[in-house]
């Protein structure tokens, strides 16, 4: 795999840091526990030998972090609870995954490397701001990554690259440092449920250094019964998503689900969002860290220093009255299914599609409007492959649950992957590493 990582990933852009020797090492130490210890080996190590990416947000003792940013990472470079654990478990970790400038953005542009393409259409954005994560796993560079979501940043690249991504509820995964907007989960990003099941029974559980990580496991897939599923079309979806994600929801009512097409039941929130992260970015950055910002990061951060405490209190007024209309919609559905993204990839190094007005105009996240409603909420969300459209593009479907559900959504992920035809083709050719 690292070979496969050295010779492609010049073009694929998926990494800005690689483990080499160490993750040699750690592979060769792997087999000797193996050999002598046989299937014991992994009775408390589940994922022993498996190579695991890490996005550049996530602090690693061992590899440098550097945020996707020219500004210099002052954070101390230790590991933090979820990278622990995946080392204890036995994951080799291969490698840093590219991200925008702190991950502001949903594309994996930055001014520290070359823009992450799509492994399925290398002209293609691989989305982001987990992009590198999404690619590297997409192209085989990597079993599974870890990603960071604060308003799509795992489904969508997720979506984009035809893998799956899951951002738990908030909380359940500790993210450390915590972000006092309180939008940002960490999740996994792989081929399958399974492993993304098997990561998260890793993953889960408090920490002390972030108070908002709670205790309670993850339990393995089992077939759900029948579930209420409302079905949501959001605004500007294409007909070429259109035409994939509707064959998903026939499937579903094979599986004895109650499927039910319903109206988008709220406001769109992206007022709100872009307050929190703006107020956010602003409270994080110093006047001498500009000339090195992203110029779109930076509009960001001068808009938040024009925030007054009674607007960033409106917007978490916004964020209470959309938990409470969801945790009462929740009440009637078991889950809500819908596209992950409303359109396919944009180009490569574009930070948002050539319909949005971004930066300057704030608007360089509207375009998914599925994916950051449920970070306000805190709501699990796992985008699964649903199919590609006829240009060969993935396109993925959203299932979402109710803060807590993370098995539930977990459960049914597994059967409906199940019952979905594989794509007839996979990303190819150059990018295409091992299995």
């Amino acid at each position: 795999m690292l070979t496969a990582i050295r010779e492609t990933d010049p073009t694929l852009g998926a990494f800005v840091a690689v483990a080499d020797d160490r993750a040699r090492d750690e592979a060769d130490s792997a087999d000797q526990l193996l050999a002598t210890l046989g299937a014991a080996a992994f009775r408390d190590r589940p994922l022993l030998g498996v190579p695991i990416a890490i996005k550049d947000l996530i602090q690693t003792r061992d590899l440098p972090t550097r945020r996707g940013s020219l500004v210099p990472n002052r954070r101390p470079a230790v590991d933090t609870p979820a990278v622990a654990r995946l080392r204890a478990a036995g994951a080799i970790l291969v490698g840093k995954t590219a991200t925008s400038e702190h991950g502001w953005s949903a594309s994996t542009v930055s001014r520290v490397a070359s823009p992450t393409r799509n492994p399925w259409a290398p002209e293609r954005t691989a989305g982001g701001s987990s992009g590198g994560s999404a690619a590297a796993v997409a192209a085989g560079l990597s079993t599974a990554a870890i990603g960071t979501d604060g308003a799509g940043s795992i489904r969508i690249p997720a979506a984009f690259c035809g893998v799956v991504g899951f951002k738990p509820s908030f909380g359940r995964v500790p993210y450390v440092p915590p972000g006092a907007e309180r939008l940002s989960h960490l999740g996994p990003l792989a081929r399958e449920v399974a492993d993304i099941t098997a990561l998260m029974a890793v993953l889960v559980g408090p920490d002390h250094q972030d108070p908002d990580s709670v205790a309670r496991a993850i339990a393995p897939p089992t077939a759900p019964a029948a579930l209420r599923i409302g079905w949501l079309e959001f605004p500007g979806t294409t007909d070429e998503v259109r035409a994939v994600t509707g064959m998903v929801e026939p499937v579903l009512a094979r599986l004895g689900h109650r499927v039910e097409r319903i109206a988008v039941p709220f406001t769109d929130p992206y007022g709100a969002l872009v307050d929190l992260l703006a107020a956010a970015e602003a409270a994080a950055a110093t006047p001498e860290e500009e000339r090195l910002c992203d110029p779109g990061r930076l509009a960001l951060i001068r808009y938040g220093r024009t925030l007054t405490g009674a607007a960033v209190l409106r917007a978490e007024e916004t964020r209470l009255a959309l938990r409470a209309r969801l945790h009462h919609v929740m009440q009637r559905y078991d889950l809500l299914a819908m596209a992950t993204v409303p359109i396919t990839p944009f180009a490569a190094d574009a930070v948002a599609p050539p319909t949005t007005t971004a930066p300057d105009g704030l608007r360089w996240l509207a375009w998914s409007p599925a994916t950051y409603p449920f970070n306000l909420t805190g709501q699990p969300a796992l985008s699964l492959p649903a199919g590609v459209t006829p240009h060969g593009l993935p396109v993925g479907v959203q299932l979402v649950g109710r803060v807590g559900d993370d098995e539930l959504v977990l459960r049914a992920a597994t059967r409906l992957e199940a019952e979905l035809a594989r794509p007839t083709s996979r990303p190819g050719g150059d990018f295409q590493g091992e299995r």
